[in-house]
């Protein structure tokens, strides 16, 4: 497992790339872990993204029980959204598409 220090530099490094808006940490129950993001936004998209990574593993698992949903990006006029779920966490980082 990562120790604190570890988990703070990834977090540091990831929001360090050009065009990134912000990420967070959640686990699966949608709680919200670390966050760069405003509350009000890091309550809205935990929530969001927590229930639409479900859905998208459970659409993995129903095309093919033998596959699982490793990476997962949603890309909009004004956003991209970068979906990681592990076993215990959900990593999102949010960037501008340009």
């Amino acid at each position: 497992m990562a120790s604190p220090n570890d988990v703070e530099e990834a977090v540091k490094r990831l929001n360090s790339h050009k065009g990134v808006i912000g990420m967070l940490i959640i686990n699966n129950d949608g709680i919200p872990i670390k966050t760069t993001l405003e509350p009000a936004e890091t309550v809205q998209h935990a929530a969001l993204i927590t229930h639409f990574t479900a859905k998208a593993k459970s659409v993995i698992r129903a095309l093919d029980k033998n596959n699982e949903l490793t990476f997962l990006r949603i890309r909009s006029r004004n956003h991209e959204i970068m979906i990681a779920p592990d076993k215990d966490y959900i990593l999102v980082v949010l960037q501008n598409p340009a």
